[in-house]
């Protein structure tokens, strides 16, 4: 070895690594349009990598399987919106945690899952169609739903603590009652049926307001 010159060693400059998050995110959003315009099944890594405008390899090299694209695509819708930070994290969460006004607690819960099933509801067709034919992303769609269950078990928990909760309404009956209203009738009135989403604001905060409330 010559005198003053050291071994080579991998180096990942933080430009290089910035190009990799941008392709990955270039990556995913051509994955979200292409699942969505085609379909789960339909949708080759070559349809995505040719509306990312890469080659198939450097798609494999960022996600590996269709099943990750998936839920990179996902990832993607949740936060396409005018607020990227975490669920938890957002302005209307935060406030409706916050809030002693049960009613104003169903509101806001409705606020913000109006604001976030308009980025995702056409995603989440196409996650459950195909749930039934790939094992992978049956397992997605199971999380998916836990999530979203724990979500309707806290807002009982603060409907209960504020003494508004129904008394004859258990805590998971309670919870079964707003699974479904918030997770699926969305795409159904809206997305199918041509309600203005003002209009499917309404409805669902006084359907909550008097399916919960005292």
């Amino acid at each position: 070895m010559e005198h003053g010159v050291k071994p080579s060693r991998s180096y990942r400059s933080p430009r290089r690594r910035a190009q990799a998050e941008a392709t990955r995110a270039l990556i995913a959003e051509a994955a979200r349009t292409s699942f969505v315009a085609r379909g789960y099944v339909a949708t080759t890594l070559a349809d995505i990598a040719a509306a990312a405008g890469v080659a198939v390899p450097t798609v494999k090299l960022a996600y590996g399987t269709k099943s990750a694209l998936l839920r990179a695509a996902w990832d993607r819708a949740v936060s396409s919106g005018p607020d990227p930070r975490p669920l938890h994290e957002r302005e209307w969460f935060v406030d409706m945690l916050a809030t002693e006004d049960p009613r104003e607690h169903l509101r806001l819960k409705v606020l913000g899952s109006v604001s976030i099933s308009a980025q995702v509801a056409p995603l989440v067709e196409v996650i459950r169609t195909a749930s039934q034919v790939d094992p992978e992303v049956a397992t997605l769609w199971e999380q998916l739903q836990g999530e979203s269950r724990d979500l309707q078990r806290q807002t009982v928990r603060a409907l209960r603590r504020l003494g508004a909760l129904r008394d004859d309404l258990s805590g998971e009956e309670a919870a079964d009652m707003l699974y479904p209203l918030n997770h699926g009738t969305y795409h159904t009135l809206v997305g199918r049926l041509g309600w203005q989403p003002e209009r499917y604001r309404r409805w669902l905060t006084d359907t909550l307001i008097q399916q919960l409330l005292h």
